[in-house]
């Protein structure tokens, strides 16, 4: 079976950044299907490059995360406009695997549905256009009529449609029960991420002392809600405690961060510049707890975050400040605390309970650990897609619990 994969942000491991498509891109290969990725490549011209048996076409498209609204949508448009020109060129495939975000890569299946004959299956990572219309970045109601017109037709002429979280997959079903959808969450590293003792050589590098240490590795955007935990760091130093709060990422709202850390006066707050994934487990070596967080909108509950399976991976605690689905999984398996609105001092209690009481910390980190091996191993969520491109169905396997928790 030949499969063209279709993803506008395609990373490498050496890249950094989400590096599913990569991974799932070598599952597919190793259960003999031949595969072709077309990507952006941020570059004023076309290149190909083979890397680990995958062909990858890098389109010549710019992007970048300063981006305004306008800038962005033209650079999906012309990902768009360009795949198609592209796959014109390319021989035949047997389907075609697309992945959004943006939801304007679904243009590129239903083109090629009409045109070319070839059936696709589109991946949702995140709802659009739901997502950008509750953060307010869509507020024209002819343009939400249009996107929302378009996200119905991409998800009814789909062959099938894979959800990364139950929340998605609840979404996409309300929208249409007839759809033929399947769950392939993000999912733990768990050769490149595993749990580590905090080295004395790193603790140096970074300028770090061994005491409890709370991570944010992952983008700073709009919808991170990182000033969050800058507000968490600073109850911690007027509350005399010795915690260390580390920052690695970028994104748009990264110098308002740094602003509002400097404005505050903290020395409990540690940037890092963004890195390889070796770099992110380093930097999550160093940790006693991972925090995860999104701005509080009903549409972010759902998402599937890769910090999340990487701090899991880590067998690091988790701190999440928001009730979705990394929320029920952190409740339903004791894997670390919530930092929920309103509530930043009971986050502080329980903080200051789990650094006197070092053993039940202890426990959430292998609670963490356990979850990512038994349930959301990338070798299971490569077997899934492979067994539902080959056969057009999955079969259930150990650790679907945690898959159908719905938000």
């Amino acid at each position: 079976m030949k499969i063209i994969y279709i993803h506008q942000y395609f990373r490498t491991p050496e890249e950094g950044g989400a590096v599913r498509s990569y991974h799932l891109a070598m599952g597919l290969i190793r259960a003999g299907m031949e595969v072709e990725m077309i990507t952006a490549g941020n570059q004023p011209y076309y290149d190909q490059r083979w890397i680990n048996g995958l062909k990858v076409h890098y389109l010549p498209i710019a992007y970048e995360q300063s981006f305004g609204f306008l800038k962005r949508v033209k650079a999906f448009l012309q990902f768009s406009q360009k795949s198609k020109t592209l796959l014109k060129k390319l021989q035949r495939p047997d389907l075609l695997y697309i992945s959004s975000t943006p939801l304007t890569t679904g243009l590129i299946g239903l083109w090629a549905k009409k045109r070319l004959a070839l059936p696709y299956v589109f991946e949702v990572r995140d709802l659009w256009p739901e997502a950008p219309v509750q953060v307010g970045v869509i507020r024209n109601a002819l343009v939400k009529k249009y996107l929302y017109r378009l996200e119905s037709k991409i998800y009814q002429e789909a062959l099938k449609i894979v959800a990364l979280s139950p929340g998605i997959a609840s979404y996409i079903r309300n929208l249409n029960p007839t759809l033929p959808l399947s769950i392939i969450p993000n999912f733990a590293d768990l050769e490149r991420f595993f749990p580590q003792e905090k080295s004395p050589a790193s603790l140096l590098k970074y300028g770090l002392t061994n005491e409890l240490t709370i991570a944010y590795a992952g983008a700073i955007g709009q919808v991170n809600a990182v000033e969050e935990l800058i507000f968490l760091a600073q109850l911690a130093q007027e509350n005399e405690k010795p915690w260390q709060f580390l920052i690695m990422g970028t994104g748009s709202q990264k110098e308002e961060i740094a602003q509002l850390v400097q404005k505050l006066k903290l020395g409990n707050v540690f940037f890092i510049p963004f890195g390889s994934r070796g770099t992110v487990h380093e930097v999550l070596s160093l940790a006693d707890f991972a925090w995860v967080s999104f701005a509080h909108l009903p549409v972010l509950k759902t998402n599937s975050p890769n910090k999340f399976f990487d701090a899991i991976s880590a067998g690091k605690a988790i701190i999440v400040n928001h009730k979705g689905w990394v929320y029920q999984l952190v409740k339903k398996f004791d894997l670390g605390i919530s930092c929920l609105p309103g509530n930043m001092q009971d986050c502080f209690a329980q903080l200051e309970r789990l650094e006197e009481n070092p053993d039940q910390l202890q426990i959430m980190q292998k609670n963490a650990r356990r979850l990512a091996e038994q349930n959301f191993s990338k070798e299971q969520a490569q077997r899934r897609l492979a067994q539902l491109l080959d056969s057009g169905q999955y079969p259930p396997i150990a650790g679907d619990e945690a898959y159908i928790l719905t938000a």
